[in-house]
């Protein structure tokens, strides 16, 4: 009687979950007040407002007097405020308010400027006038995000409505587990991730991604963010096994783009018209993407060749070494130490090539071989102190990605 009720017990408990979430979530939205209009920490409701673009030849001193104060007074208003804002540079096609005393003088008051979409200054016009720029309050959201892959991450996440950062931070986070150059589709990922606002609504971007569940090949991989070091505040991925999600080598020295040619010592390339092994793997992309070294190490070649064009080459350590051919342009010299994720050229069109890719070359015990069918090295484990934390703190999390359902 017992095994009859089990599931269905455990099926309202996780109902009853999200439900509460999802209430938590809705109590903290601001509370709306019907007879204020606050912006830029103005009640625009207590003023004449006179809202404009900054237009080409428009100066701080030109606008002031178009809108009522002489040459004397603007002069003394620049004198006061030297020291705290400058007006000296106004873009064109920035916002500016004029805020004018709501009565029959209309005098104005306030002067707001909007620079960007994170700040804005204000300079008081009368009596005790003063110039301050004011920082606008970052609000972090947590919000939760999925999708089913039908060509490729990016196109998923921007048909969905999410911001474009999500996908860098989430293929940054699988970067050593999941080729994203094979994504099939029908793979498909669940989220928990913190976004900025500023005014409420105006996205500055993703702060961080929480937790994350991608299916790739049928094979579910959980990734839960987890501080390894409170003092030098370092953070890390691990999977549902506490694993660490990194390796030593990255699977990809490039972002995004596409397998164009694989590791094939039987291919025929048609730039020769004959066969040729071709020992490196081709990964297209956009002339100008950055190309990044796929572990830590130091370079050891930094050059031009007929063949290769501009290439790097990078030593790992006694094992291992990797190389990068045909850059558009090279950024390291001999001898410079790099870290994994560093850019140390852009994809180009130089040597033998018949488009813009990158060509990654891999050696293992100074043979080359193919980088995708290696059993790499993994990353520093989880301390078995930090272990039975990390194992208690990621349980609220999973319930979390269990409550987002695919309909």
């Amino acid at each position: 009687m017992k095994n009859h009720f089990k599931y269905p017990i455990l099926l309202f408990i996780i109902f009853i979950s999200c439900n509460d979430q999802e209430n938590k979530i809705e109590n903290k939205e601001p509370l709306y007040h019907e007879n204020k209009n606050i912006k830029y920490g103005f009640d625009f409701n207590k003023f004449f407002v006179n809202e404009k673009k900054i237009k080409r030849g428009d100066t701080f001193g030109s606008i002031l007097e178009s809108n009522g104060i002489d040459y004397p007074e603007v002069h003394n208003i620049l004198q006061n405020i030297k020291n705290q804002v400058s007006v000296k540079k106004l873009n064109i096609g920035k916002k500016y308010f004029i805020l004018f005393s709501d009565d029959s003088i209309r005098r104005p008051e306030y002067f707001i400027y909007t620079n960007d979409i994170t700040s804005f200054l204000y300079i008081k016009l009368k009596d005790s006038i003063y110039g301050k720029k004011v920082n606008k309050p970052i609000k972090i959201r947590e919000l939760d995000a999925k999708g089913v892959i039908e060509s490729s991450l990016y196109e998923t996440m921007i048909n969905n409505g999410y911001n474009e950062q999500l996908s860098y931070y989430l293929s940054d986070i699988y970067a050593w587990t999941i080729d994203f150059f094979r994504l099939q589709k029908g793979d498909r990922f669940k989220i928990l991730y913190q976004e900025k606002f500023v005014d409420d609504t105006t996205s500055i971007g993703i702060s961080k991604i929480l937790a994350a569940s991608f299916e790739h090949k049928g094979k579910i991989i959980e990734a839960y963010e987890f501080k390894v070091d409170s003092v030098k505040g370092i953070t890390d991925y691990f999977d549902d096994d506490a694993k660490n999600l990194r390796r030593a080598f990255l699977k990809a020295p490039v972002s995004f783009g596409r397998v164009s040619s694989r590791y094939n010592l039987k291919r025929k390339i048609s730039f020769y018209g004959r066969v040729k092994p071709h020992k490196g793997t081709d990964f297209a992309a956009a002339v100008g993407t950055p190309i990044m070294t796929t572990a830590d190490g130091r370079v050891v070649k930094s050059s031009y060749s007929k063949g290769n064009g501009n290439y790097v080459t990078v030593k790992h350590n006694n094992t291992y070494s990797t190389q990068y051919l045909h850059m558009r342009r090279r950024k390291v010299k001999v001898g410079q130490y790099v870290k994994q994720g560093d850019v140390i050229g852009w994809v180009g069109m130089t040597g033998f090539t018949s488009g813009p890719h990158v060509c990654y070359r891999f050696w293992k015990n100074g043979i080359q071989v193919d980088p995708f069918k290696q059993k790499l090295p993994e990353a520093k484990p989880i301390s078995s102190k930090l272990k039975s934390i990390f194992l208690d703190y990621k349980i609220p999390l999973k319930e979390r990605l269990n409550c987002i359902t695919f309909n």
